[in-house]
């Protein structure tokens, strides 16, 4: 059975490795039985953004991709191990241009991740995210240090022009509700 507050201790324990390799072990465990992870998380209705944990120095994320959802092109600015559930998660990768003149960024390969993946994407990766599938598809999202804090970069999807990173235009260009921690108090909206 899978166990949350286990998987977020052996999470911590494998961070003092300095090995991300050790982190996609922990990860790899945990989505080996899906079932065993859906118990415990709950099976997926919608898409969604669930954060599982977040601290300083470790952010764990439920993310539920809609059918055929596609992200904008994104960073991190920390390391990230994703695991698969269900369904599946193609990244795109991109790179930045030393010399733009149409676009700042270019693709730069690719990753199709399907139920029981798990891989590490370094911190000054730039990738976008395709759910191929006409059903939903599920991942546990790790990453190194504050997730929701962190400063970071998306670009645009037409003219591929980096801006800050806002959360609000990415939430509601999935249809996913804003995590708690990024929702306005009612008497501010």
């Amino acid at each position: 059975m899978f166990d949350l507050d286990q998987f977020i201790a052996d999470l911590h324990a494998a961070l003092t490795e300095r090995s991300h390799q050790a982190v996609k072990e922990v990860m790899a465990r945990a989505v080996s039985d899906p079932a065993a992870l859906l118990r415990r998380i709950g099976d997926p209705e919608k898409p969604s953004l669930q954060v599982l944990f977040s601290a300083p120095e470790l952010t764990a994320l439920n993310v539920v991709w809609s059918p055929k959802q596609v992200t904008l092109p994104h960073d991190h600015r920390m390391a990230a191990i994703i695991g698969i559930y269900g369904g599946r998660e193609d990244n795109m990768f991109w790179r930045r241009i030393p010399i733009p003149s149409t676009f700042q960024i270019e693709a730069a390969g690719g990753q199709a991740l399907g139920t029981g993946d798990v891989t590490i994407l370094g911190r000054d990766v730039i990738h976008s995210v395709i759910n191929p599938l006409n059903k939903l598809s599920g991942a546990i999202h790790v990453y190194d240090g504050d997730f929701l804090a962190q400063q970071r970069s998306m670009w645009d999807p037409e003219t591929l022009v980096e801006a800050p990173y806002d959360i609000a235009v990415v939430a509601a260009e999935a249809g996913m509700p804003l995590p708690a921690e990024h929702q306005l108090p009612s008497s501010s909206r």
